[in-house]
């Protein structure tokens, strides 16, 4: 067959819309990719092609056959903290980046405006609210995106990838903590983690090299932000730690603070009334803004946390100016919900549901597991082995115990591959 012949069959076995030149082929056609191949490029050069359009191209050609390469595109950020409200009018992509980022932004992130989108031919780009949504059943890896991103943040990445870090900032911590919930802190952890090696973490920020990643999940249990996506598994039974909020009793401060014009957690801290317990819940909710996954929740002016919803991302830790959420082992364990450092007859007064400090908890606990600070108990959750007692001789019943539903397979496993180094097989 000749090759100008050979060519045009081949064309019938590429993607229906041509990708303009912005494909990882390399050319600017399906036509003159058709015409490459005829002439003895690799007979899948295409990445949009599938095995089938493969093989049938390898019949054309007389040529070995390969394998499709498989790809789809991700979005190297959660499309939170890059300004697209001041971006919303621009013409593009590059316009918006060359226009300069506002004080606070982040100026690695995705500006919203959808260059991507209006490159992609086959669909599968959306942008919704600012932020570009990918439609994996008509993503064909062909990397028309990725090339139009003048922030590099669109790669491709094997179809079957499960786990992603969606974030390309490389500022400090202490930059990207206030800046985005779904930033990088370039901790390492999941790097430590990872059994194959398949993490790094370059000027602050980690990243998945896909060759060798394996999916076992180490990575998204031990990640401190719990910002590692895991498309194949729920993301809130993979943790080991969960926020509690030392806290019960914030209904009586809470409306002190509302007579006192205060609207937010940070303005009651600010400026506490005569009366109250000045170590309680302000109840205003700040700590409920910042929670990505609607783990938190004010129950009679009082942050209440939802342990099936909590991944321990410490989010709310970072945002209460009283310092009541802690972080707190998941499973098995009593916890005291008072943070008062008045002394106990100051706290029988200003709260009904507070420690009292008696320290019947204490001389009682069979492990030494819990001592009084400032007059209040404080138990070493983290070794508790949730034998009840203390709860028992409580006199105001105040020690909390948690229902915690069992470990799944995929909890033990992933749990495993973060303590041990590898899966469990």
């Amino acid at each position: 067959m000749a090759k100008k012949e050979s060519a045009q069959s081949i064309r019938k076995f590429l993607p229906g819309t041509d990708c303009a030149g912005r494909g990882g082929c390399g050319f600017p056609s399906c036509a003159e990719c058709a015409a490459a191949i005829a002439g003895g490029a690799a007979v899948n050069l295409c990445p949009a092609c599938n095995d089938a359009a493969i093989a049938e191209i390898a019949k054309l050609t007389g040529r070995p056959l390969e394998s499709a390469k498989h790809q789809k595109a991700f979005v190297k950020c959660a499309g939170c903290a890059a300004g697209h409200g001041q971006f919303s009018e621009m013409e593009s992509c590059e316009a918006a980046v060359k226009s300069g980022f506002e004080a606070g932004a982040c100026t690695y992130g995705c500006v919203g405006v959808g260059s991507c989108v209006a490159a992609c031919t086959f669909g599968a780009m959306k942008l919704v609210e600012g932020k570009i949504v990918i439609d994996d059943a008509k993503c064909n890896g062909c990397g028309a995106c990725e090339g139009v991103c003048p922030q590099n943040l669109i790669h491709m990445v094997p179809d079957d990838a499960s786990n992603f870090i969606p974030c390309s900032n490389h500022d400090k911590e202490e930059v990207v903590l206030p800046m985005c919930g779904y930033g990088c802190i370039g901790c390492g952890d999941c790097a430590d983690a990872c059994p194959r090696g398949a993490i790094t973490v370059t000027d602050d920020c980690a990243s998945i090299d896909y060759e060798k990643c394996v999916g076992c999940d180490a990575c998204t249990v031990v990640c401190q932000k719990k910002i590692i996506v895991d498309t194949y598994h729920d993301l809130t039974k993979l943790k080991g730690t969960v926020a509690f909020v030392q806290c019960r009793g914030g209904a009586e401060n809470n409306k002190a603070y509302v007579y006192s014009g205060a609207v937010s957690c940070k303005e009651a801290a600010a400026n506490q009334p005569d009366g109250i317990c000045h170590y309680g819940c302000a109840g205003f909710g700040d700590c409920t803004l910042v929670c990505r996954y609607g783990a938190l929740e004010m129950v009679d002016g009082t942050a209440k946390v939802d342990p099936d919803k909590c991944v321990g991302c410490g989010d709310c830790v970072r945002a209460c100016p009283m310092n009541l959420p802690v972080i707190v082992p998941y499973k098995g364990a009593k916890l005291v919900p008072c943070a008062s450092s008045d002394a106990p007859e100051v706290r029988k007064m200003l709260c009904q549901v507070g420690c009292i400090g008696c320290g019947d908890c204490v001389s009682n606990c069979p492990d030494g597991l819990i001592h009084l600070e400032n007059g209040r108990a404080v138990i070493k959750a983290e070794s508790c082995e949730d034998c009840q007692i203390c709860s028992y001789v409580c006199p105001n019943n105040i020690i909390s115990g948690r229902v915690i539903p069992e470990y799944n397979y995929l909890q033990v496993r992933s749990m495993a591959a973060a303590n041990k180094g590898g899966a469990e097989q």
